[in-house]
């Protein structure tokens, strides 16, 4: 399928608020796959198909994962959560996208998690910092976004940690793991 495609599905799916979202971290994603070295084609896929399920009914994603054996904790996180992993699971089924970094990619892109490749880093920082974005510290990630992709993904990481811990909200297990995978790899 090709771009127009993908935006065409996409479109019924979601408010144009979230349209115009997936065009932000489309656009992003592409920026950062030509910088980074990424394939494009990958990355622009992924970026419109993240927010596939984010407004799909919460009962159905649910059924999702526990049909298809997917990380049951996520059933307890609601929609927040279960749309990253439905949504590869719809790439996979309804679009027929069998590529497994992509599909990790969309599956990832809310939480992180321990050793993600280049393209779900893209994905995930996209998601971030695309340009509709608009909140304290988010010129400094783009910054970084445009210096260093790991750097920015553990600044991304970090960011996200710190909003759950300040709201006061539980923190998906993944993402500290993929907290602690990035300080791994590089001391900052």
């Amino acid at each position: 399928m090709e771009r127009a495609d993908y935006l065409e599905a996409i479109k019924s799916r979601m408010p144009e608020k979230r349209y115009i979202h997936t065009m932000g971290v489309m656009e992003t994603a592409i920026h950062l796959a030509e910088k980074y070295g990424e394939n494009v084609k990958s990355a622009e896929t992924a970026a419109i198909l993240h927010d596939i399920a984010k407004y799909a009914d919460e009962n159905w994603m649910i059924q999702i994962v526990k049909d298809n054996d997917l990380d049951q904790r996520l059933i307890t996180w609601g929609p927040e959560l279960l749309h990253g992993p439905v949504g590869a699971w719809i790439a996979e089924n309804e679009f027929n996208i069998h590529d497994e970094d992509l599909l990790n990619s969309i599956r990832f892109h809310t939480t992180g998690r321990a050793g993600m490749s280049k393209l779900e880093k893209i994905l995930y920082i996209a998601d971030m910092i695309e340009p509709n974005r608009n909140f304290d510290g988010v010129e400094k990630l783009r910054s970084k976004a445009d210096e260093d992709l790991n750097k920015a993904m553990r600044a991304c990481i970090r960011h996200s940690i710190k909003y759950l811990v300040k709201t006061k909200q539980k923190i998906y297990p993944v993402s500290i793991e993929c907290y602690n995978d990035l300080i791994e790899l590089d001391e900052y």
